[in-house]
């Protein structure tokens, strides 16, 4: 059988191998295809017919051998037998096949040798060849990264700082063992503005997503914003949540504010399987060690963590920490919406700076908070108590009283001019936080 040779094969293989940290099964099979490109450029090439067309799969029946002890490749083709031959590379004739196999038929399929000769197999099919392996390499890498992080979504990874593209940052994430670094993005969108993203710069990063496909670009998605984050590196500092005795309920992060004035912020509600054990105190540590920790590597993110509770009051009321609360009153249970009513001078600490507080509660608890102050919602009280003193039907009046209440529509009062309340959906309050 003919062959095409490529002096030093074996040595190339394990180079390429080492090289790009690919097994060399995975290295062959990167080459076979090129190889079979670079055939096809060639074949390509030699057809004389101008209006000759190979469809899509013309090559299907062709594949590419590597012989590694005599250092080359051989073509075969998987052909038809038949009288008359109308497409060589498909069909061979019965009189051909009849000198080497007798028995053969019409119709039976033969593997035949169609390796080009060495001189042939030209300049331009070379560099098809290599083109091709240079981007079948880097396949073969993104399936390794695809098949190792994988797994790894949704946890923390240490990244460095590489280069920055437009408003991304990419980082180089270390792979397994003896394995090059891989490259990771950082978009705009999932950065915090306290970190500084010099070159070289080392930080933790929650991997969100391993990107399929072979696109270009780096195949890992990270974020310094995400609240998994904040998760993770609680989970590292007390040991209580590897042992099950604390858990994590929920979390609310605002990571990247809107506001000019008013700086990242996190809420944790924190329980306890052990009602020996406090969930708080777990996670703050002695003298506040840590929860320092984790504010240190937020490069000094402002971190709420509160007790969970089975009754929303309770749990409303510890989640809008640090303000004090008078009054918690569950509204519609069905529509999760509450009133809470703080003192006078703890109301511009309840709602926070641009309502930063109120929203993150909201998020955390899950239920539509409506804030008020005392005086406020005494207020509101005694004018809700004149006003069913003064319309108070007779009794000849109760059954048209009823129908038109009945008929009725719920029409929301405007505001009185001065009022101290605050409700969850007026995000531009100018209140400090004291």
């Amino acid at each position: 059988m003919s062959i095409v040779q490529l002096p030093g094969l074996g040595f190339l293989i394990e180079e390429i191998s080492q090289s790009h940290n690919l097994s060399q099964n995975s290295v062959q099979e990167a080459l076979r295809e090129a190889l079979f490109k670079g055939y096809e450029r060639f074949r390509r090439s030699k057809e004389t017919n101008l209006n000759h067309h190979f469809p899509e799969n013309y090559f299907d029946n062709f594949r590419v051998e590597l012989d590694i002890d005599d250092e080359g490749f051989r073509v075969l083709a998987l052909k038809t037998v038949v009288e008359t031959v109308e497409n060589s590379d498909h069909e061979i004739p019965l009189t051909e096949v009849m000198e080497v196999n007798q028995e053969a038929r019409v119709g039976d399929e033969m593997v035949v040798d169609v390796t080009p000769a060495q001189k042939d197999f030209g300049r331009m099919a070379a560099i098809q060849t290599k083109q091709v392996l240079q981007q079948k390499l880097k396949d073969q890498q993104r399936l390794m990264i695809q098949s190792e992080f994988k797994e790894l979504e949704g946890t923390v990874l240490q990244a460095k700082v590489q280069r920055f593209e437009r408003q991304s940052v990419i980082l180089t994430i270390q792979s397994a063992y003896g394995r090059p670094e891989v490259e990771a993005e950082l978009p705009r969108s999932e950065q915090i503005n306290s970190d500084n993203y010099r070159a070289n710069a080392s930080f933790k990063v929650y991997l969100k997503k391993v990107r399929e496909g072979f696109q270009r670009g780096p195949q890992l998605l990270v974020s310094r914003a995400d609240a998994g984050l904040v998760v993770y590196l609680f989970a590292n500092e007390v040991p209580e949540f590897e042992e099950g005795i604390v858990r994590i309920v929920a979390i609310a992060r605002e990571a990247n504010p809107m506001g000019r004035y008013v700086s990242a912020r996190t809420k944790i509600a924190v329980d306890s399987l052990d009602k020996d054990v406090d969930p708080v105190g777990s996670c703050i540590g002695a003298r506040g060690s840590r929860i320092q920790a984790v504010v240190n590597e937020l490069k000094g993110e402002k971190i709420d963590v509160i007790r969970w509770s089975p009754d929303p009051t309770i749990y409303i009321a510890n989640a809008l920490s640090p303000s004090q609360i008078d009054l918690v009153e569950l509204l519609d249970p069905e529509e999760r919406q509450t009133m809470v009513v703080v003192p006078d001078n703890q109301l511009s600490l309840a709602i926070g700076k641009d309502g930063q507080n109120v929203r993150l509660e909201a998020r955390l608890t899950g239920w539509r908070i409506d804030i008020k102050s005392k005086t406020e919602y005494n207020r509101l009280q005694k004018m809700s108590s004149e006003e069913e003193q003064e319309f108070e039907p007779l009794e000849s009046d109760l059954k048209e009283v009823k129908v038109d209440i009945d008929q009725s529509t719920i029409i929301e009062l405007e505001k009185p001019t001065g009022t101290s309340s605050a409700h969850l959906e007026v995000q531009n309050h100018e209140s400090e936080e004291e």
